[in-house]
């Protein structure tokens, strides 16, 4: 299965391509898409779909792995930016006749690590000798994006 993780964000978004079934899967590319804070939203987000249509193109993947939308009640604004993020990548996706899975960062988590509530360090860690890296994939975006990779991997093979 070739699959793209994205853990979109309108300063950086973080992509992740892997190879394989279950756990057994191989790193392709990872990387991060950033934006210039002092453009106006509709060229930033301009960018991100260009740029998730490009990796799109390189790569030809089967599947597209978002994490869902969560936003904590005090902080609405960053449900909304980071909803248009997502807005450009799953155009991107439709655009590409790709289909798009999206899980909870929880399940994930409880995944790949056991834990649903697990630290972004453990999650680096686990990503890190998952695939074998010498060193932890930074910035953590880009750690994200390889989890969705390979929970969806994880999970698409076990059922779960």
């Amino acid at each position: 299965m070739r699959i793209l993780g994205i853990d979109p964000g309108l300063h950086t978004t973080g992509y992740g391509f892997i190879e394989g079934e279950g756990l057994g899967v191989r790193l392709i590319e990872a990387g991060f898409i950033r934006t210039n804070p002092k453009d106006n939203l509709p060229v930033r987000l301009g960018h991100i779909h260009r740029a998730v249509n490009k990796i799109i193109g390189k790569f030809k993947p089967e599947v597209l792995v978002l994490e869902k939308l969560y936003a904590h009640w005090k902080h609405p604004t960053t449900a909304y930016i980071l909803g248009y993020a997502r807005g450009m990548v799953c155009l991107a996706a439709e655009e590409n006749n790709i289909e798009v899975f999206e899980y909870a960062a929880t399940r994930i988590k409880k995944a790949l690590v056991g834990n649903g509530h697990a630290s972004k360090l453990q999650m680096q860690r686990m990503i890190q000798g998952l695939l074998s890296l010498k060193t932890m994939p930074e910035p953590p975006d880009v750690s994200d994006a390889l989890a969705l990779c390979i929970g969806h991997s994880y999970i698409a093979t076990k059922k779960l």
